[in-house]
């Protein structure tokens, strides 16, 4: 098929699932994947085939870049004893442990460990599709594991292939791979990030910064790959540093540009790459003769039972070494591991990997078993996305893990810290601009009502959540009571009451001032003091000021930890729209 058939076919293919999966009630990579394993019927979209460079190449710096950009630092700190292990040992003992069930039935040792390599990592892309249900810090914990334990895997993989091709690896060289991969792929993502700082700090045009960020991660990909290190944790480290750095050398129009664009790339390319792995596993299922099926499918069962087993029990072993959640009992703790198993998803990183496998050696001999490797990598694929995504919301209501307030919490604390901070400084900043004394008792006032508003609003959530708690007292003496859920701070009445205040206040506006005239006539009188225009200025330079106030003690807050990423990444958005809303569209995007 020619590439322009492709293009509408992917687009299309992607409208409908889009457009199914509201109705349906599943999540839309599942319905995308079920699209393209139905496509694959169609002997003349079987050509179609996914060439592992472009997986690696094209689709995988974009994806991992925007699931790094998104992943709270301060999580990802305080995980490490989570995390490390996690992305290490528990992606070795993976390996090793679907190696050992696939060559017990029949598979070449080599090939089976380049199988092993190519499952065990869970993907970053998978999990951030459909591990929203989760509580925050369960999933923040998965995306940091899936965003580094790639790393790992392609060490694994490289010396799997070369033992599959015949060549020789001593310890020694597996211990430069791994150190020229982890440190490597580190230096490279901390160099293009260094970089990406000192260019975007002089910069403010929105269409060169937003093209600066669309060159770190493929930049980042390509060093590390020169050095033979990990693009993958080069693209991590960039995404993690220029994410905590941006909102100091960015400018309010560029960041809101990029969170409107970048979410919806990501979706064309995670949907396109679901649409083609069904696509694949077609392709794959047709080349494999019929007498080979029963075995392989088989393996590829026993291979996702032991990726089961296996992320459980090291779970449970290494939990000694963890440091469990106050308050946390024994029964808790193994349902957060159930949830952790059932959320370990398989994508497009094990795909990639199966499809890199040469096709011959240096002699030009068939390489044993790579139609194995890809066939059960796409079935494991198949089976994690369309059974575990399933399954995984029943897990998650079955498991009753604690209701997770602290970003709701740290939310309203962010609100009254920089709003207070905003009114202590608000005398200082009237004199340092010159703002007139009317200007500034305005701002004062705007300033106090959206203080109260906040309390309000903590005050509501805290009285909702008692009614919640209450009402679930209720609800196991009489079936037909029902759980309150959270009561927004202005009801139907507070609503009413606030148009009314509204009303009142445009009446009276209108009132005292009436239509503009001209209340002074005199040479000796300056009339710009009384302009309109000049108050504008004044409270727009005001305004400004107040924002940048706001900001500073945000980032401190986040700096401080008392604040999670995202947390900040929320409220900076709000004060970005705000600041081109003061600005005005055309100078805000300058």
């Amino acid at each position: 098929m020619q590439g322009l058939e492709i293009t509408v076919l992917l687009g299309l293919a992607m409208l409908v699932g889009t457009v199914l999966a509201p109705r349906l009630r599943v999540a839309t990579p599942l319905v995308l994947l079920v699209i393209g394993l139905a496509l694959g019927f169609i002997p003349e979209l079987r050509q179609i085939e996914l060439p592992p460079e472009t997986v690696l190449l094209l689709f995988l710096p974009v994806m991992l870049f925007r699931e790094a950009w998104t992943t709270s630092l301060r999580s990802v700190r305080r995980s490490l004893r989570y995390i490390i292990p996690m992305s290490t040992l528990l992606v070795v003992a993976s390996a090793f442990a679907v190696a050992g069930v696939a060559t017990w039935m029949g598979v070449p040792w080599e090939a089976a460990l380049v199988l092993g390599a190519a499952v065990a990592p869970p993907d970053a892309t998978a999990v951030a599709a459909l591990g929203r249900l989760l509580p925050a810090k369960t999933f923040m914990k998965l995306k940091a594991e899936s965003l580094t334990n790639d790393g790992t895997a392609l060490v694994l993989y490289a010396i799997a292939v070369a033992l599959l091709l015949g060549d020789q690896i001593t310890p020694l060289q597996i211990t430069g791979m791994v150190l020229v991969s982890y440190l490597g792929g580190a230096a490279a993502g901390i160099a293009v990030a260094a970089a990406a700082f000192f260019a975007l700090r002089r910069m403010q045009s929105t269409l060169t910064i937003n093209l600066t960020l669309v060159l770190v991660p493929f930049v980042a990909f390509l060093i590390a790959e020169l050095i033979e290190a990990s693009g993958v944790l080069a693209v991590v480290f960039a995404g993690l540093i220029v994410a905590w750095v941006a909102p100091r050398i960015t400018t309010a129009m560029s960041r809101r540009a990029a969170d409107a664009t970048w979410p919806f790339g990501v979706f064309l390319l995670n949907g396109a790459l679901f649409v083609l792995i069904g696509l694949e596993v077609q392709l794959v299922l047709h080349e494999i003769s019929p007498s080979e099926i029963g075995i392989l499918l088989l393996i590829t069962v026993a291979a996702w039972l032991a990726l089961f087993v296996v992320r459980y029990l090291f779970q449970w072993l290494f939990s000694p070494f963890s440091r469990p959640p106050a308050g946390s009992s024994r029964s808790l703790r193994h349902r957060s591991r159930v949830v952790s198993t059932v959320a370990g998803f398989r994508g497009a990183v094990s795909l990639a990997i199966a499809l890199s496998v040469p096709v011959t050696t240096a002699g030009g001999d068939p390489v044993p078993g790579r139609d194995a490797i890809v066939f059960i990598t796409a079935g494991v694929i198949v089976l994690t996305l369309l059974v575990q995504g399933p399954l995984l919301p029943a897990v998650i209501r079955w498991a009753k893990l604690p209701q997770d307030d602290a970003a709701v919490e740290e939310y309203e604390l962010a609100q009254r810290a920089i709003s207070g901070a905003a009114l202590s400084a608000l005398d200082d900043l009237a004199v340092e601009h010159g703002i007139s004394d009317r200007v500034r008792d305005r701002a004062r006032r705007e300033g106090y009502e959206r203080l109260e508003l906040a309390n309000a609003r903590t005050v509501a959530r805290l009285r909702a959540a008692e009614e919640r708690d209450l009402a679930e007292l209720d609800a196991s003496l009489d079936d037909s009571s029902s759980i309150l859920g959270p009561v927004p701070p202005d009801g139907p009445d507070g609503e009413q009451r606030g148009g009314d205040r509204a009303a009142q206040g445009a009446n009276d506006g209108a009132a005292s001032t009436g239509p503009l005239t001209m209340i002074a006539v005199s040479d000796d009188i300056d009339v710009t003091q009384r302009s309109p225009l000049l108050r504008h200025k004044e409270a727009q330079r005001l305004r400004l000021a107040i924002l940048e106030r706001k900001r500073e003690v945000l980032l401190r807050l986040r700096r401080e930890g008392t604040i999670d990423d995202l947390v900040a990444r929320r409220i900076l958005a709000d004060l970005d729209v705000e600041e081109i809303r003061t600005r005005g569209l055309e100078k805000a995007g300058d």
